[in-house]
């Protein structure tokens, strides 16, 4: 079996389509695509009268080759062997090591997500490629510095949550549940002109995103089955997307069940946002695979019958955190889902106590700085939780916008990307006051 190192790039047309389509195609082929880099928007090389490219590396356990349309210009798709496994082949119309790949962050950044510590066969040079890549950043200021990118939905530009100058999404919670916390029966699934008023309010209060839920996973909430709870979701789905003013508006599907996920998806969700991170339903991460649909990944444990018994954390609350949530990510790549397809959130709330959300959010840093997890960009979702009752004294769940306010705000300092509210307005509000504070402009 033979490992090689595939440079993927484009920049034209649907940049991200054409990257991905050319990872299914490659499976479908028979190769392994093995791993795959986060994907980098870089500017062009040689070449600079052209748009920005898409990068990524890919490592399979077969051959590709590549389609031009132009020296160093404009091309769909362009594919580069950058290493076969360790040999040195100097063909005429193939050269491997590709002989540029050194002189390039656009290769050497994607290419140590994945081998960072590798060298080129003698007689090259010895020092690996994360030496190499230092090399170059030396050379460049902080703001040249290549970032990953996510693709969240088509209906949202790329984001980049390495971007200091980024504004914070907002995600408005709608819940067709009859038992939920905060807002359980407030909305009937059947009242669909009531739904639209909804949605409408928080997209205009701010909201680029509408997380959709019929399972409640408060504490102590009884599990329903998957078809209630796609009985319960699809008709908003598909109301929402025959509404022509919510095309450039993003619908998650709030759900552990990949057959919801997946009749959601189809039914016009844009995302999947899983409070289990896969543990609940194993198939989660082949059906996002499948779908090639971004997933949320949440920090829980248990269900919401014994969330509250687990929150033991002999290590630190924070650090068991990212080490389940970096075994989560691992569990998905492995599965297909693609890097730049992974959101993160630490689960606010589920299976922690005050101490330990209190603990969470002003650390937040410590999350977004992980070095296993620092590409992905963090979600959330402290609204209304019942540790702000306790702390603020608001015994109803519509009261704790003041001490939601103050975790948004936290979380914003420490680098949170999306805000998951309830109060869409305030907290849009908020948001763009914690920004102006802690984002370079």
């Amino acid at each position: 079996m033979h490992r090689a190192f595939i440079a993927l790039g484009s920049n034209l047309g649907d940049r991200i389509g054409t990257l991905e389509k050319a990872i299914r195609e490659m499976a479908f082929r028979g190769f392994h695509v093995k791993r795959v880099s986060s994907v980098y928007e870089t500017a062009p090389m040689y070449k600079t009268d052209q748009p920005s490219f898409l990068n990524a590396v890919c490592e399979i356990e077969e051959f590709c080759g590549r389609v031009r349309l132009e020296e160093n210009g404009p091309r769909t798709l362009d594919l580069d062997i950058l290493l076969f496994d360790n040999r040195i082949i100097a063909e005429n119309r193939l050269l491997v090591p590709h002989k540029l790949m050194l002189e390039r962050e656009f290769v050497l950044r994607p290419l140590c997500d994945l081998v960072p510590e590798t060298r080129l066969p003698p007689p090259y040079d010895p020092r690996s490629f994360r030496s190499y890549l230092r090399g170059l950043e030396k050379e460049k200021s902080e703001a040249e510095h290549m970032e990953s990118i996510t693709h969240l939905s088509s209906r949202l530009p790329y984001y980049r949550n390495s971007d200091p100058s980024r504004s914070t999404l907002i995600m408005a919670i709608l819940n067709l549940t009859p038992d939920s916390f905060s807002d359980g029966g407030l909305h009937n699934p059947n009242d669909l002109a009531q739904v639209e008023d909804t949605v409408r309010a928080a997209v205009a209060g701010g909201a680029r995103i509408i997380d959709i839920g019929g399972q409640s996973t408060r504490p102590g909430a009884q599990l329903i089955s998957s078809s209630t709870e796609i009985h319960r979701v699809l008709p908003a789905i598909k109301h929402l997307r025959k509404t022509r003013e919510f095309d450039d508006v993003a619908i998650s599907i709030d759900t552990f069940y990949a057959p919801v996920a997946k009749a959601a998806v189809n039914a016009g969700a844009d995302i999947i946002n899983d409070v289990t991170a896969g543990r609940f339903d194993p198939s989660m991460f082949s059906t996002a695979a499948a779908l090639n649909t971004p997933l949320i990944l949440m920090h829980s444990r248990g269900n919401p019958s014994n969330m509250n018994t687990l929150a033991q954390y002999l290590q630190g609350v924070v650090a068991e955190v990212l080490d389940e949530l970096a075994e989560s990510v691992r569990l998905a790549k492995e599965s297909g889902v693609l890097p730049w397809h992974i959101i993160l959130d630490p689960g606010i709330g589920f299976a922690k106590d005050q101490s330990q959300n209190l603990e969470i959010i002003s650390n937040f840093g410590k999350l977004r700085c992980d070095e296993r997890l620092r590409q992905f960009p963090w979600l959330v979702g402290s609204s209304r939780k019942g540790f702000i009752g306790k702390i603020t004294g608001a015994k109803s769940a519509d009261g704790r916008a003041w001490g939601t306010a103050a975790t948004v705000t936290a979380c914003i300092q420490g680098g949170a990307d999306i805000i998951r509210v309830h109060d869409v307005a305030e907290m849009s509000q908020v948001a763009k006051m914690a920004d102006a504070m802690y984002r370079k402009k």
